[in-house]
């Protein structure tokens, strides 16, 4: 049995199996498409291991409102990073993109195959096409500085000193705005002259999940109340408590609008309602993200045979890679 990830013990051990070519699976696409159930699905049939790309899921303790897999379905499949940070700490994308690499690459020694699963797009770009992050933490004095400049004067600063990075980013997207400006305050850097890519060597299989927006909003709808269901309103209820209402991950889907029932401002029907809104303007821009990546081999998230389309894909994935080597 391997040790854990020098750096994170909380990241699991890997078990034995015989695969014997090195590949990643990648299964992307919008919230609610059905990713979790298609990777236990393959994740069964190729004995591998399932690595999440989910941004929410990393948080020890925020279960239901981001549909994690169950105690069961983790049994079945080995899942990784899940369970990872604590609420109160974060984990950067340079942090994840080297763990996701650890357990990858410890996957590949054991002769098993990764599946690298979720819907942040940002995550599994990353890995796939393995993004030199410039190793800044977060600068929070510097970033409500540049909040309290207001985004109009930081993009305009940004565009004096990294014109490369301002030409990228769009004037209204504070959050990016941001970023690359801390890189130069702290480093003296253009963001633009740290960043590239430096994609792995190992032949990748990059799969979507897709449903067009009606027939989304119906998943979203169903998943939502599912998650009410399954006692989302005591979960919020149990981490405001601990927590309190400012962490960060108490604004996210689902926890916000939950909050807001709970401090009396709204039913829960509204909640409810609201919550599947939001949801859908998120899987809206998620389609964008996706949509955007090439060689993405995309499948009907509601297709009666997907299993069997998505598994002769990978079968043939490999088979060619085989006849390669």
């Amino acid at each position: 049995m391997l040790k854990t990830h020098p750096n994170n013990p909380k990241l699991g051990t890997l078990r034995r199996s015989s695969f014997p070519v090195p590949i990643l699976v990648v299964i992307g696409g919008a919230t609610a498409t059905g990713k979790s159930g298609l990777a236990l699905a393959l994740g069964k049939r190729l004995k591998g291991g399932i690595i999440s790309a989910d941004s929410r899921q990393i948080y020890r303790e925020f279960d239901i409102g981001t549909a994690k897999p169950s105690a069961s379905e983790r049994k079945w499949v080995p899942h990784y990073l899940i369970d990872v940070c604590d609420p109160t700490s974060t984990m950067t994308l340079a942090e994840f993109q080297l763990a996701a690499q650890y357990c990858i690459h410890q996957l590949h020694q054991q002769g098993e195959v990764p599946l690298l699963v979720g819907g942040t797009g940002l995550y599994i770009d990353a890995v796939v096409r393995g993004l030199k992050i410039p190793p800044v933490t977060p600068q929070e004095v510097l970033r409500s500085q540049f909040t309290d400049l207001g985004q109009r004067h930081s993009y305009g600063l940004l565009n004096s000193i990294d014109p490369a990075a301002a030409a990228q980013i769009h004037p209204n997207d504070a959050v990016r705005t941001q970023r690359a400006l801390e890189v130069f305050y702290v480093t003296g850097k253009p963001i633009s002259k740290l960043q590239g890519e430096n994609p792995p060597d190992y032949p990748i299989l990059y799969l979507g999940l897709d449903a067009d927006m009606d027939r989304l909003e119906v998943r979203i709808a169903k998943r939502t109340r599912q998650m009410l269901e399954q006692g989302l309103v005591a979960e919020v209820a149990e981490l405001a408590e601990r927590y309190g209402w400012d962490l960060s991950l108490m604004q996210t889907l689902g926890y916000r609008e939950i909050g807001q029932y709970l401090r009396g401002r709204i039913s829960l029907a509204e909640a409810e309602r609201l919550t599947i809104q939001s949801t859908r303007q998120f899987a809206k821009r998620q389609r964008t993200w996706f949509y955007n990546r090439a060689k993405v081999r995309w499948f009907d998230a509601d297709a009666p045979d997907l299993v069997d389309q998505v598994w002769a894909d990978v079968q043939d994935f490999i088979n060619q890679v085989a006849s390669v080597e």
